[in-house]
């Protein structure tokens, strides 16, 4: 939770708490979409595990803009929105109280999720370029210049993103606001 512009921790066992949650369902996710990388991206070809990995690293640079912005967003302009009755504020305010968590689940959860999803295409790209190769060291050279890459790309994108999240917080907070009452907390009338 944020006072005066910043974190303030909960209590510990509510920490430990949100911590535990957090272990099953990163455990479960990563159950999930590890099993779906290894049935799925090991079969579709080079082309479509590239395209796989973009989509995986833009996922993972928009979960840690939300977790950026949502850490740095100020609570108390988003209690003048709310009053005013702006669309999103009701739900970025919601979002500012749980800094800690929102920024957990987008950062650590989403995140560390997409990068092993980026690293199994990232072998399926290995293994389909290598398929004719007979010679170890081209094998290991391919192997880690698909690791650099996706793993350059990724910090690139997230570096530029960190500075717009940082100057921006509250205006994408309050769009996130906005797209999340339209989706997830819909008020049913």
């Amino acid at each position: 939770m944020k006072k005066y512009g910043k974190v303030v921790s909960q209590s510990t066992s509510h920490n430990r708490r949100w911590a535990v949650k957090v272990l099953f369902l990163s455990m479960s996710l990563s159950l999930i979409f590890g099993f779906l990388s290894q049935t799925v991206l090991s079969s579709i070809g080079a082309v479509m595990a590239i395209l796989c990995i973009i989509l995986f690293i833009a996922i993972s640079v928009v979960f840690d803009m939300f977790g950026i912005a949502v850490a740095s967003a100020d609570e108390e302009q988003f209690l003048k929105w709310n009053k005013e009755n702006i669309k999103g504020a009701r739900v970025g305010l919601r979002l500012c109280k749980n800094c800690e968590k929102v920024c957990s689940f987008c950062a650590d959860v989403v995140g560390d999720i997409c990068s092993t999803l980026c690293g199994a295409g990232g072998a399926c790209v290995v293994v389909a370029l290598c398929q004719k190769i007979t010679s170890p060291s081209l094998i290991i050279l391919i192997s880690v210049s698909v690791s650099a890459v996706i793993a350059g790309t990724t910090i690139f994108f997230k570096a530029l993103m960190k500075t717009h999240a940082l100057t921006k917080s509250n205006e994408i907070i309050l769009r996130l606001g906005k797209l999340l009452e339209k989706t997830l907390f819909r008020d049913k009338k």
